[in-house]
């Protein structure tokens, strides 16, 4: 995907859920998707530690399977050897794309992603592509 394409994704995109968004806000889990809703994104918690309670002016969910609504990007805050064990619910939430946050490669679950005909970047942070690409 290209700068100008991913640009254009991002400007098109309107909800994105968070796995493993997180209450500290000097973990990336809250800081990344604390810009994103500053930026004016509708956020989907999704955190089963923090299950009802509220962030990003949303209700934090405990799994992907609770959100019942489409979602234009999936922002993964979750280890690599963990991924795996989301694979189904993320396949049947189909988001438009998956983002595999800095540092989180994992190189069949992106293929199997990729095959199902989802959009996929990896290891790459949603805030700095965000504000490049915005020059933010």
């Amino acid at each position: 995907m290209t700068d100008m394409e991913l640009k254009a994704y991002l400007e098109r995109a309107r909800t994105i859920a968070v796995l493993g968004a997180h209450k500290d806000p000097l973990r990336p889990a809250h800081y990344v998707p604390k810009y994103l809703f500053e930026q004016g994104y509708r956020l989907l918690p999704v955190n089963p530690r923090f299950r009802g309670e509220e962030l990003f002016g949303a209700k934090v969910v405990g799994s992907l399977g609770e959100i019942l609504e489409p979602v234009d990007i999936l922002d993964v805050f979750r280890p690599p050897e963990a991924l795996m064990g989301h694979l189904e619910e993320v396949l049947a939430l189909r988001p438009g794309m998956v983002w595999l946050q800095s540092g989180i490669r994992h190189p069949a679950f992106e293929a199997a992603l990729r095959q199902a005909g989802l959009l996929v970047v990896a290891d790459r942070c949603l805030m700095v592509e965000h504000r490049r690409l915005f020059s933010l």
